[in-house]
């Protein structure tokens, strides 16, 4: 008897344990920090997380750094124990954890009752609590549930499943590392890419710019060649009709003509004339028979020019003639050639 009156006194503070830890729906959101991960969200708000996963439409464990989460929608329902309810029964049919249970019931033990309400927090559910009947209660050694094995294989469970998903999280902010470090790779890639390729255009826009200031430079020269040697023709087509009828108002015969030059061993250097071919010898004079080309006459010679008949020569007779040049060499390659003449005077 009195061990049954210490089991209802149990059940009554238990009921009143109950009572003093009815709590408002968790609210707000929650903003990741590094290194969370659901269980550990789950555990900060006393929810599962299963909880959580359908409260953020999640389909996996993996959570990120800044990430909001939502559990303003995870409220509370209740449990009706019926016989042969364990809480660790009881937790894996909500997918929450006997040390939740607990926590949110206020339970010092694993001790519970059938007819007991327990409250379970879950989405969408509604808080609902109630005390259990000291009526319906059950002797103490006929309710005793949830040994400890259920307890300690619960806790492996949950650090397995903790485990991992800090190992997927973790893979996951590898993958993103690394994923992140890819595009700046890429990024920068691509701006180095860029750069070769603009400077490889200013380089060949510069290289046609010269090549055109070139093209333009020497397009001018040329023009100012063509130009420069246009006017040299035509001055010199101006002079040919001038000597043409100068040509034409003397007499004109094709004669045998030599060279001679007034640096030879024996010459004088001065003509029957008197002029001083040493002094003057860029002076256009020729030797002639004066019975044919009276002396000081003006004389026009094919490919020499005019001259002056100013001297003579012991070999110069009849249709003969011997132009004076600078040098030996000169004599030698002018030669003996028949050339066209024309005393103008």
């Amino acid at each position: 008897m009195k061990k049954f009156i210490f089991t209802l006194g149990t059940t009554a503070i238990l009921s009143a344990g109950f009572v003093g830890a009815a709590s408002a729906s968790t609210s707000g959101t929650y903003h990741v920090e590094k290194g969370d991960t659901l269980w550990k969200v789950a555990q900060k708000h006393s929810v599962s997380v299963d909880e959580l996963k359908d409260a953020n439409n999640l389909t996996s464990n993996i959570i990120y750094p800044n990430q909001e989460l939502n559990v303003a929608t995870i409220k509370e329902m209740t449990h009706k124990v019926q016989q042969g309810n364990t809480l660790w029964s009881i937790s894996q049919q909500y997918g929450v954890t006997v040390d939740q249970i607990k926590e949110w019931n206020g339970l010092t033990s694993d001790l519970i009752y059938p007819g007991e309400q327990l409250k379970i927090q879950s989405p969408n559910g509604q808080a609902q609590q109630s005390s259990p009947s000291v009526a319906q209660a059950a002797p103490e050694a006929q309710q005793a549930q949830a040994p400890a094995e259920q307890t300690q294989t619960e806790q492996q469970q949950a650090q397995a499943e903790q485990a991992q998903t800090e190992q997927q999280q973790a893979q996951a902010e590898q993958a993103q590392k690394e994923q992140q470090q890819a595009q700046a790779e890429q990024a920068q890639k691509e701006q180095q890419q860029a750069q070769a390729e603009q400077a490889q255009k200013e380089q060949q826009q510069a290289q046609a710019e010269q090549a055109q200031k070139e093209q333009q430079q020497a397009q001018a020269e040329q023009a100012q060649k063509e130009q420069q040697q246009a006017q040299a023709e035509q001055a010199q087509k101006q002079q040919q009709p001038a000597e043409s009828s100068q040509q034409a108002s003397g007499k004109s015969m094709t004669v045998e003509a030599t060279a001679y030059t007034a640096n030879c061993a024996g010459c004088s250097g001065t003509t029957a004339t008197g002029v001083d071919l040493k002094a003057n010898p860029n002076q256009k004079v020729i030797a002639v028979d004066p019975s044919v080309i009276p002396l000081g006459s003006k004389v026009y010679v094919e490919g020499y020019g005019e001259a002056v008949a100013a001297d003579t020569g012991g070999a110069i007779k009849g249709n003969r003639i011997d132009v004076f040049v600078p040098s030996e060499g000169d004599a030698q390659q002018f030669g003996r050639k028949s050339v066209k003449i024309t005393v103008m005077n």
